[in-house]
């Protein structure tokens, strides 16, 4: 089976392990579609950026913590909003699930604006 360019997406954002992400998921529930948002940290992507790459998002509900694996190009997502960035030094976050506290905070990342090479806001 060959992977077709028509199903990849073009809008999506620069995903990185440790952003923050809105991510709008069409469910469908007795014959009727809706939106349903999920707003996480990334803690991994896997298998690159093709059509069968995923992504893994957490979020804390109280003490529990709750992951859920998106395929990226699914047709099911309907748009990844970007919230916030923060600064990693490693590609997969799997130790966030394990520390509390301050010990699982992440800086936010300072970055510079083109037009005046000052350090600015991110998003």
């Amino acid at each position: 089976m060959r992977t077709s360019s028509d199903q990849l997406k073009k809008d999506l954002p620069a995903l990185r392990s440790g952003n923050t992400v809105r991510v709008h998921q069409k469910l469908e529930e007795g014959g009727k579609t809706r939106i349903q948002v999920f707003e996480g940290m990334v803690i991994a992507i896997k298998h690159g950026r093709g059509i069968n790459s995923t992504f893994t998002v957490r979020k804390k509900i109280g003490d529990i913590g709750v992951e859920r694996v998106f395929p990226l190009h699914s047709p099911n997502i309907e748009k990844i909003e970007l919230v916030e960035r923060k600064r990693t030094r490693r590609a997969k976050l799997y130790y966030l699930r394990r520390v509390v506290g301050k010990k699982g905070r992440l800086k936010r990342k300072k970055e510079v604006t083109k037009e005046e090479g000052k350090p600015g806001e991110v998003i």
